[in-house]
Order: structure tokens, then sequence, then C-alpha cells
């Protein structure tokens, strides 16, 4: 079973720019993503997808491979991963090359590791899956949510059947961007990582550092760090 690593890059960034590459405790951001792709044994081929020629050499310097640049139709803000990842296979496939399974790996969750990426495998292969998304727990419930009228109102802001303690509370889940596994025939039919067949892989609220501010890098260097 082939499985490619696709870790998406594009270059454009509103927030800060650069952000993929940005140093973060010594290193480009993208190069905590590249390495752990590489140490999993469960992955042939680490590819980068990126608009950008400064990034391709960065990330064939950190051991990725990048045999083509990303399309222009799909390096805009508005471009899906799922286009993303549609075009990297099709361009693999006009090489001659197929996978059966893909990895898509965004570099913005840098306390992702291998370890990470292999449990996610296993319990692919284990629960024989179309695919496999990673989740943490939400930090709270959405249970203790609601909106608010314009004159912040909050009569039963609360519903009385969620009026409970929090560890009461049933415990909810979010997506943290940090792994989607597929099967890729699969992927094609469906176009979508959440289908019937789908597993959650649950990882800790730390390791599930997604970087999108200053902040945010700023927190997972600490983490790091300590």
């Amino acid at each position: 079973m082939e499985t490619l690593g696709i870790i998406t890059a594009r270059s454009g960034s509103k927030g800060i720019k650069d952000k993929n590459i940005k140093e973060l405790n010594g290193k480009p951001l993208i190069a905590y993503t590249i390495e752990s792709a590489l140490q999993s044994c469960y992955v042939d081929e680490v590819m980068v997808s990126t608009d950008s020629v400064r990034y391709a050499e960065l990330s064939e310097r950190y051991g990725a491979s990048v045999p083509f640049l990303r399309s222009e139709k799909n390096s805009n803000d508005t471009s899906s991963s799922l286009n993303v990842v549609f075009e990297v296979l099709e361009k693999y496939e006009k090489m001659g090359k197929s996978f059966d399974n893909i990895i898509m790996l965004q570099p913005t969750s840098p306390l992702r590791t291998y370890n990470h990426i292999n449990e996610a495998f296993q319990l692919f292969y284990k629960k024989g899956a179309d695919s496999v998304v990673s989740v943490c727990e939400c930090e709270h419930s959405p249970l203790l949510s609601n909106t608010l009228s314009d004159d912040l109102n909050m009569y039963e802001f609360i519903k009385s059947e969620n009026n409970l303690r929090r560890q009461d509370l049933k415990r909810f889940y979010r997506l943290n961007g940090a792994i989607y596994i597929s099967k890729v025939t699969i992927l094609k039919q469906i176009k979508t990582f959440y289908g019937y067949n789908s597993y959650a892989y649950v990882m800790g609220q730390t390791e599930s550092v997604d970087i999108d501010t200053e902040l945010d890098f700023e927190y997972a260097e600490f983490l790091m760090r300590k």
C-alpha cells in the first residue's frame, strides 16, 4: 500500500507574512511537519504543495519532495485543501505514479509528531477505515454557549437541560487540523474526508495547537521549550 504525504503550504497569508516558513524555536514552521512525516513508517513519499519557489527550496532542504509548483487557481484564499489534494494526485498520475492512500498535513500543526501520524495510521488499518481525521476535546462545551440579542439579555442563555456542572456535561470534540488520512479511490468518489466509514483520531489539546496568530507562535514556542 503506497501512501503519499501531502503538506499544504501556500505562500500567501493575510494574518502573518510567510507564516509557513516563519521561524519557530530555531526552525521554519514547515520543517516540523516535514520531519514528522519523514519519520513515520507509514508514509512512502513526502511532498510539499506550494506556489512559491522559495518555499519549495526550503522544503527540499529539509528532505521533502517538490516535483511541481501548485497552480494559480489553487493558490488563493478561497482554494480548498481538497482541490489541492486532487491537483497533486492528478499531476503525479501524469508522471506515471499513483498511490493507494494519502495523508494531508498542514504546516500549522508543529506539535503533531510522527508518533501521532503512526497512531492515526494504526487506527486507519485496524478499523479498515476509508478515512481518519484528527480531533481534540473542545476547550469549552458548546452547551455553555449561545447567541446574544442586541440588548445583551441573557434570559434562558443556558437551557435548563444543560444547566449542569461542567464535569457532568457530555464531551465535545473539534477538528484540530493536524491529520487527514484517506483512501485515494474513496476520496475521489465522495470528495470528503467525512464519509460513513470515517473515524476520529483523538489528540491532546496541547499537541493540537494550530498556528494562526503571533500569540499562537509564542504559545507553541513556550510549549516546545517547556
